[in-house]
Protein backbone atom coordinates (compact mmCIF):
# COMPACT_ATOMS: atom_id res chain seq x y z
CA UNK A 1 0.00 0.00 0.00
CA UNK A 2 1.37 3.40 -1.01
CA UNK A 3 2.32 5.59 1.91
CA UNK A 4 0.42 8.88 1.97
CA UNK A 5 2.52 11.74 3.34
CA UNK A 6 1.11 13.88 6.08
CA UNK A 7 2.23 16.84 8.11
CA UNK A 8 3.96 14.60 10.63
CA UNK A 9 6.43 13.63 7.88
CA UNK A 10 7.51 17.24 7.49
CA UNK A 11 7.91 17.99 11.19
CA UNK A 12 9.89 21.25 11.52
CA UNK A 13 13.23 21.16 13.28
CA UNK A 14 11.89 23.58 15.87
CA UNK A 15 8.38 23.92 17.18
CA UNK A 16 6.75 27.33 17.28
CA UNK A 17 6.77 28.36 20.94
CA UNK A 18 4.57 31.11 22.31
CA UNK A 19 4.37 32.51 25.82
CA UNK A 20 1.25 34.38 26.94
CA UNK A 21 1.22 37.14 29.54
CA UNK A 22 -2.29 37.96 30.76
CA UNK A 23 -3.12 41.29 32.32
CA UNK A 24 -5.55 41.67 35.19
CA UNK A 25 -9.10 41.74 33.75
CA UNK A 26 -7.77 40.58 30.38
CA UNK A 27 -10.23 40.09 27.53
CA UNK A 28 -10.95 36.41 27.12
CA UNK A 29 -12.00 36.18 23.46
CA UNK A 30 -8.75 37.40 21.82
CA UNK A 31 -6.69 35.17 24.12
CA UNK A 32 -8.88 32.15 23.40
CA UNK A 33 -8.88 32.71 19.64
CA UNK A 34 -5.11 33.19 19.51
CA UNK A 35 -4.25 30.14 21.57
CA UNK A 36 -6.87 27.98 19.85
CA UNK A 37 -5.43 28.88 16.46
CA UNK A 38 -2.09 27.55 17.71
CA UNK A 39 -3.73 24.41 19.10
CA UNK A 40 -5.56 23.59 15.89
CA UNK A 41 -2.53 24.29 13.73
CA UNK A 42 -0.26 22.17 15.87
CA UNK A 43 -1.76 18.79 15.01
CA UNK A 44 -3.86 16.94 12.45
CA UNK A 45 -7.60 17.73 12.39
CA UNK A 46 -8.65 18.34 16.02
CA UNK A 47 -6.35 16.09 18.04
CA UNK A 48 -4.82 18.97 20.03
CA UNK A 49 -1.34 17.50 20.22
CA UNK A 50 1.57 19.90 20.61
CA UNK A 51 3.37 18.63 17.53
CA UNK A 52 4.14 21.77 15.56
CA UNK A 53 3.65 24.35 18.32
CA UNK A 54 3.82 24.70 22.07
CA UNK A 55 2.56 27.41 24.41
CA UNK A 56 2.47 28.47 28.04
CA UNK A 57 0.63 31.02 30.13
CA UNK A 58 3.37 32.79 32.06
CA UNK A 59 3.08 34.46 35.43
CA UNK A 60 5.11 35.87 38.31
CA UNK A 61 2.97 33.67 40.58
CA UNK A 62 0.70 30.68 40.06
CA UNK A 63 -2.33 32.64 41.27
CA UNK A 64 -5.39 32.55 39.05
CA UNK A 65 -5.73 35.47 36.64
CA UNK A 66 -9.28 36.79 36.33
CA UNK A 67 -10.54 37.93 32.94
CA UNK A 68 -12.88 40.85 32.36
CA UNK A 69 -15.82 38.41 32.15
CA UNK A 70 -14.89 36.65 35.39
CA UNK A 71 -13.41 33.45 33.95
CA UNK A 72 -10.08 32.63 35.58
CA UNK A 73 -6.95 31.20 33.98
CA UNK A 74 -4.09 29.52 35.84
CA UNK A 75 -0.50 30.22 34.70
CA UNK A 76 1.23 27.08 33.47
CA UNK A 77 4.79 28.35 33.87
CA UNK A 78 6.88 30.77 35.87
CA UNK A 79 8.90 33.46 34.12
CA UNK A 80 11.56 31.26 32.58
CA UNK A 81 14.23 32.43 30.15
CA UNK A 82 12.27 34.35 27.47
CA UNK A 83 14.68 33.03 24.83
CA UNK A 84 12.74 29.77 25.06
CA UNK A 85 9.93 31.43 23.13
CA UNK A 86 9.58 32.68 19.58
CA UNK A 87 6.86 35.12 20.64
CA UNK A 88 5.67 36.69 23.86
CA UNK A 89 2.01 37.69 23.50
CA UNK A 90 0.66 40.23 26.00
CA UNK A 91 -3.13 40.15 26.30
CA UNK A 92 -4.56 43.32 27.80
CA UNK A 93 -7.98 44.08 29.20
CA UNK A 94 -9.90 46.81 30.96
CA UNK A 95 -8.07 50.13 30.88
CA UNK A 96 -9.53 51.24 34.20
CA UNK A 97 -7.37 48.69 36.04
CA UNK A 98 -4.60 50.84 37.61
CA UNK A 99 -1.76 48.26 37.45
CA UNK A 100 -2.63 45.63 34.84
CA UNK A 101 0.65 43.76 35.42
CA UNK A 102 3.09 43.73 38.31
CA UNK A 103 6.71 44.90 38.44
CA UNK A 104 8.06 41.37 37.89
CA UNK A 105 6.06 41.09 34.68
CA UNK A 106 7.36 44.41 33.35
CA UNK A 107 10.90 43.27 34.15
CA UNK A 108 10.31 40.02 32.28
CA UNK A 109 8.96 41.85 29.22
CA UNK A 110 11.95 44.17 29.11
CA UNK A 111 14.27 41.18 29.44
CA UNK A 112 12.51 39.45 26.54
CA UNK A 113 12.90 42.53 24.39
CA UNK A 114 16.59 42.82 25.28
CA UNK A 115 17.09 39.24 24.11
CA UNK A 116 15.41 39.92 20.78
CA UNK A 117 12.27 37.90 21.40
CA UNK A 118 9.34 38.94 19.23
CA UNK A 119 6.57 40.62 21.21
CA UNK A 120 2.90 41.17 20.42
CA UNK A 121 0.31 43.33 22.12
CA UNK A 122 -3.23 41.98 21.84
CA UNK A 123 -6.19 44.25 22.57
CA UNK A 124 -4.90 46.70 25.21
CA UNK A 125 -1.75 44.63 25.62
CA UNK A 126 -0.19 47.28 23.39
CA UNK A 127 -0.66 49.76 26.25
CA UNK A 128 1.46 47.53 28.48
CA UNK A 129 4.23 47.18 25.91
CA UNK A 130 4.17 50.93 25.27
CA UNK A 131 4.34 51.65 29.00
CA UNK A 132 7.45 49.48 29.15
CA UNK A 133 8.97 51.50 26.29
CA UNK A 134 8.98 48.50 23.97
CA UNK A 135 7.03 49.98 21.05
CA UNK A 136 9.18 53.01 20.32
CA UNK A 137 9.81 53.31 16.61
CA UNK A 138 6.99 50.91 15.75
CA UNK A 139 3.55 51.54 14.31
CA UNK A 140 0.86 50.37 16.73
CA UNK A 141 -2.58 49.00 15.91
CA UNK A 142 -5.31 49.53 18.52
CA UNK A 143 -9.08 49.33 18.49
CA UNK A 144 -10.91 52.50 17.46
CA UNK A 145 -12.47 52.30 20.92
CA UNK A 146 -9.07 52.80 22.58
CA UNK A 147 -7.48 55.16 20.08
CA UNK A 148 -7.95 58.39 22.05
CA UNK A 149 -6.72 56.85 25.28
CA UNK A 150 -3.61 55.46 23.60
CA UNK A 151 -2.84 58.72 21.85
CA UNK A 152 -3.17 60.66 25.10
CA UNK A 153 -0.89 58.30 27.02
CA UNK A 154 1.70 57.80 24.29
CA UNK A 155 1.63 60.83 21.97
CA UNK A 156 5.10 60.00 20.59
CA UNK A 157 3.94 56.71 19.05
CA UNK A 158 2.29 56.24 15.65
CA UNK A 159 -1.08 54.60 16.27
CA UNK A 160 -3.51 53.12 13.72
CA UNK A 161 -7.19 52.63 14.66
CA UNK A 162 -8.16 51.71 11.09
CA UNK A 163 -6.42 48.33 10.77
CA UNK A 164 -7.03 44.91 12.29
CA UNK A 165 -3.41 44.17 13.14
CA UNK A 166 0.16 45.13 12.40
CA UNK A 167 3.21 42.88 12.36
CA UNK A 168 6.65 44.20 11.55
CA UNK A 169 10.09 43.05 12.61
CA UNK A 170 10.01 41.96 16.23
CA UNK A 171 6.83 43.77 17.24
CA UNK A 172 3.17 43.20 16.55
CA UNK A 173 -0.17 44.52 17.73
CA UNK A 174 -3.83 43.91 17.03
CA UNK A 175 -7.17 45.51 17.83
CA UNK A 176 -8.39 42.49 19.78
CA UNK A 177 -11.53 40.43 19.32
CA UNK A 178 -11.50 38.18 16.29
CA UNK A 179 -8.50 39.99 14.78
CA UNK A 180 -6.27 38.01 17.14
CA UNK A 181 -7.17 34.86 15.17
CA UNK A 182 -6.17 36.59 11.94
CA UNK A 183 -2.84 37.63 13.41
CA UNK A 184 -2.23 34.17 14.92
CA UNK A 185 -3.00 32.56 11.57
CA UNK A 186 -0.42 34.72 9.81
CA UNK A 187 2.17 33.64 12.38
CA UNK A 188 1.18 29.98 11.96
CA UNK A 189 1.52 30.14 8.19
CA UNK A 190 4.89 31.83 8.54
CA UNK A 191 6.36 29.33 11.02
CA UNK A 192 4.45 26.08 10.48
CA UNK A 193 2.90 26.21 7.03
CA UNK A 194 -0.11 26.96 4.92
CA UNK A 195 -1.80 23.61 5.56
CA UNK A 196 -1.62 24.13 9.30
CA UNK A 197 -3.06 27.60 8.98
CA UNK A 198 -5.89 26.34 6.79
CA UNK A 199 -6.68 23.55 9.24
CA UNK A 200 -7.06 26.06 12.07
CA UNK A 201 -9.31 28.25 9.96
CA UNK A 202 -11.60 25.42 8.96
CA UNK A 203 -12.09 24.10 12.48
CA UNK A 204 -12.74 27.63 13.77
CA UNK A 205 -15.38 28.01 11.02
CA UNK A 206 -13.54 30.95 9.49
CA UNK A 207 -13.75 31.18 5.71
CA UNK A 208 -10.62 33.30 5.25
CA UNK A 209 -7.85 35.21 6.98
CA UNK A 210 -8.21 38.95 6.89
CA UNK A 211 -5.02 40.78 6.01
CA UNK A 212 -3.26 43.34 8.18
CA UNK A 213 -4.66 46.05 5.90
CA UNK A 214 -8.26 44.96 6.45
CA UNK A 215 -10.23 47.71 8.21
CA UNK A 216 -11.85 47.36 11.59
CA UNK A 217 -15.61 46.75 11.53
CA UNK A 218 -16.52 50.18 12.88
CA UNK A 219 -18.88 52.05 10.53
CA UNK A 220 -18.26 55.78 11.12
CA UNK A 221 -21.00 57.13 8.85
CA UNK A 222 -24.65 56.13 9.06
CA UNK A 223 -24.28 54.05 5.90
CA UNK A 224 -22.87 50.67 4.98
CA UNK A 225 -19.36 51.00 3.54
CA UNK A 226 -17.65 47.81 2.38
CA UNK A 227 -14.78 49.21 0.31
CA UNK A 228 -11.84 48.67 2.71
CA UNK A 229 -9.80 51.75 1.75
CA UNK A 230 -12.78 54.07 2.05
CA UNK A 231 -13.79 52.52 5.38
CA UNK A 232 -10.22 52.79 6.70
CA UNK A 233 -10.13 56.46 5.68
CA UNK A 234 -13.45 57.15 7.39
CA UNK A 235 -12.26 55.52 10.60
CA UNK A 236 -9.13 57.69 10.51
CA UNK A 237 -11.29 60.77 9.96
CA UNK A 238 -13.41 59.85 12.95
CA UNK A 239 -10.31 59.77 15.12
CA UNK A 240 -9.31 63.27 13.97
CA UNK A 241 -12.51 65.24 14.34
CA UNK A 242 -10.59 68.40 15.17
CA UNK A 243 -9.93 68.71 11.45
CA UNK A 244 -6.18 68.12 11.62
CA UNK A 245 -5.91 65.56 8.80
CA UNK A 246 -5.96 66.29 5.08
CA UNK A 247 -6.83 64.25 1.99
CA UNK A 248 -3.18 63.76 1.01
CA UNK A 249 -2.40 62.16 4.34
CA UNK A 250 -5.49 59.96 4.16
CA UNK A 251 -4.59 58.81 0.67
CA UNK A 252 -1.06 57.96 1.68
CA UNK A 253 -2.29 55.93 4.66
CA UNK A 254 -4.23 53.60 2.33
CA UNK A 255 -1.64 53.50 -0.45
CA UNK A 256 -3.40 55.76 -2.95
CA UNK A 257 -2.83 59.15 -4.52
CA UNK A 258 -5.14 62.00 -3.60
CA UNK A 259 -6.90 61.81 -6.96
CA UNK A 260 -7.39 58.05 -6.67
CA UNK A 261 -8.88 58.37 -3.17
CA UNK A 262 -11.22 61.15 -4.26
CA UNK A 263 -12.43 59.04 -7.19
CA UNK A 264 -12.92 56.02 -4.91
CA UNK A 265 -14.98 58.07 -2.44
CA UNK A 266 -17.20 59.43 -5.22
CA UNK A 267 -17.84 55.92 -6.54
CA UNK A 268 -18.42 54.39 -3.10
CA UNK A 269 -20.37 56.99 -1.11
CA UNK A 270 -21.10 59.70 -3.64
CA UNK A 271 -19.04 62.48 -2.08
CA UNK A 272 -15.37 63.49 -1.93
CA UNK A 273 -13.27 62.80 1.20
CA UNK A 274 -13.41 66.46 2.28
CA UNK A 275 -17.22 66.45 2.31
CA UNK A 276 -17.35 63.14 4.19
CA UNK A 277 -14.89 64.52 6.74
CA UNK A 278 -17.00 67.64 7.18
CA UNK A 279 -20.12 65.52 7.65
CA UNK A 280 -18.48 63.44 10.37
CA UNK A 281 -17.32 66.57 12.19
CA UNK A 282 -20.73 68.23 12.02
CA UNK A 283 -22.51 65.07 13.17
CA UNK A 284 -20.19 65.03 16.16
CA UNK A 285 -21.00 68.69 16.79
CA UNK A 286 -24.71 67.89 16.75
CA UNK A 287 -24.19 65.12 19.30
CA UNK A 288 -22.28 67.47 21.60
CA UNK A 289 -24.86 70.24 21.27
CA UNK A 290 -27.83 68.00 22.00
CA UNK A 291 -26.26 65.82 24.70
CA UNK A 292 -23.96 68.14 26.66
CA UNK A 293 -23.98 71.67 28.08
CA UNK A 294 -20.72 72.72 26.47
CA UNK A 295 -20.56 76.18 24.98
CA UNK A 296 -21.30 76.40 21.26
CA UNK A 297 -17.94 78.06 20.58
CA UNK A 298 -16.19 75.22 22.43
CA UNK A 299 -18.06 72.61 20.38
CA UNK A 300 -17.12 74.45 17.19
CA UNK A 301 -13.46 74.43 18.17
CA UNK A 302 -13.57 70.71 19.01
CA UNK A 303 -14.66 69.85 15.46
CA UNK A 304 -12.14 72.10 13.77
CA UNK A 305 -13.95 75.42 13.37
CA UNK A 306 -12.01 78.39 14.73
CA UNK A 307 -14.53 80.87 13.33
CA UNK A 308 -17.96 80.61 15.08
CA UNK A 309 -19.80 82.24 12.16
CA UNK A 310 -18.28 79.73 9.72
CA UNK A 311 -19.37 76.92 12.03
CA UNK A 312 -22.93 78.29 12.23
CA UNK A 313 -23.16 78.59 8.45
CA UNK A 314 -21.84 75.05 7.86
CA UNK A 315 -24.09 73.62 10.56
CA UNK A 316 -27.18 75.27 9.08
CA UNK A 317 -26.34 74.01 5.59
CA UNK A 318 -26.02 70.48 6.99
CA UNK A 319 -29.04 70.32 9.28
CA UNK A 320 -31.32 73.19 8.22
CA UNK A 321 -31.05 74.97 11.57
CA UNK A 322 -28.50 76.87 13.61
CA UNK A 323 -26.48 75.33 16.47
CA UNK A 324 -28.45 77.37 19.01
CA UNK A 325 -31.82 76.17 17.70
CA UNK A 326 -30.60 72.58 17.68
CA UNK A 327 -29.59 72.91 21.32
CA UNK A 328 -32.98 74.44 22.18
CA UNK A 329 -34.75 71.44 20.71
CA UNK A 330 -32.53 68.79 22.28
CA UNK A 331 -34.13 65.48 23.04
CA UNK A 332 -35.93 63.01 20.85
CA UNK A 333 -36.75 65.50 18.14
CA UNK A 334 -33.21 66.78 18.07
CA UNK A 335 -31.87 63.25 17.83
CA UNK A 336 -34.06 62.61 14.79
CA UNK A 337 -32.85 65.80 13.14
CA UNK A 338 -29.28 64.74 13.80
CA UNK A 339 -29.60 61.43 12.00
CA UNK A 340 -27.81 62.73 8.91
CA UNK A 341 -28.83 60.51 6.04
CA UNK A 342 -30.42 61.17 2.69
CA UNK A 343 -31.72 64.57 3.80
CA UNK A 344 -28.36 65.79 5.10
CA UNK A 345 -27.09 68.57 2.86
CA UNK A 346 -23.45 68.92 3.82
CA UNK A 347 -21.81 71.22 1.29
CA UNK A 348 -18.46 72.81 0.61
Amino acid sequence: MKHLPNRQDSLPAKRLKVGFVLAKSFTLSPFALFIDTLRLASDETDQSGRVFADWHVLGSTRHLITSSCGVQIAPTSDFIDPSNFDYIVVVGGLLRVPEPVDHATMTFLKSAAAKGVRMIGVCTGSFILAEAGLLDGHEVCVSWLHYQAFQERFPHLVVRPDRLFHLEGRRGSCAGGSSSADLANVIVERHIGRDAARNALEVLQMDRVRSSNAPQSRQPLKMQVKEPRVLASLITMEQHLSGDINTERLAKSVGLSRRQLERLFEITIGMPPAAAYRQLRLERAFELLTNTDREITEVAFDVGYVNPSHFTKSFKLAFGETPSSARARRGAKGEEQGNCGANCKTRN
